[in-house]
């Protein structure tokens, strides 16, 4: 089976990504055995499409079935159902206002951010650093849930299931800015250089 990518580096960063957010999925799916349907059904839902995500991811390395358009749509569209859901719709009830706040307005931003980036007819055009924020924006939002979580939350059993979740998507996040970052270099590569 040939893969899409032959750059060592972009393989690895393919490669790390996939691992790292199927073991997480994968303890995340036995955090809802463990503790009942009845009380995480939400983290199964995430869970959904953090699944649907690493299936793409993997179909995308191994070119399966997907071309770039599609998978640019629907990982984007799988992200931003997670970001609408987790942080905007049913927010966790974190402890601190501050930090409560701030992750609603990052999770607005990051959700903008995507449905911009996906909405301009020349996303090949987004420049590193553009698609770069998306990861960071995303990454920002887990280190406020980190830290309300590990100073200003009640630890229990759940938290450990939790602070899992919670860096689930900013690692699907990377590796698709990873793929994203790939498509636009090729796309500038063959652009003829503007006057």
């Amino acid at each position: 089976m040939q893969t899409r990518f032959k750059k060592k580096a972009k393989v690895v960063d393919i490669m790390v990504t996939a691992i790292g957010g199927t073991l997480s999925v994968g303890v995340m799916l036995y955090g809802v055995y463990r503790f009942g349907l009845g009380e995480v059904w939400p983290e199964l839902v995430l869970n959904f499409f953090y699944i649907a995500c690493m299936m793409m991811i993997w179909m995308y390395f191994f070119n399966v079935r997907i071309n770039t358009h599609q998978f640019n749509y629907w990982t984007s569209l799988s992200v931003g159902m997670t970001v609408l859901l987790r942080d905007i719709l049913c927010p966790p009830p974190l402890a601190n206002h501050f930090l409560r706040s701030a992750c609603f307005t990052l999770a607005v931003l990051l959700l903008c951010t995507l449905t911009y980036f996906y909405a301009r007819r020349d996303w090949k055009s987004y420049t590193k650093k553009n698609l770069w924020a998306i990861f960071a924006i995303d990454a920002l939002i887990a280190i406020l849930y980190h830290l309300d979580i590990m100073y200003f939350e009640v630890i229990d059993d759940y938290t450990n299931y939790f602070l899992t979740e919670i860096w689930i998507r900013p690692t699907i996040t990377y590796g698709l800015v990873a793929c994203f970052i790939n498509e636009a270099k090729e796309y500038n590569d063959l652009m003829p250089p503007q006057c």
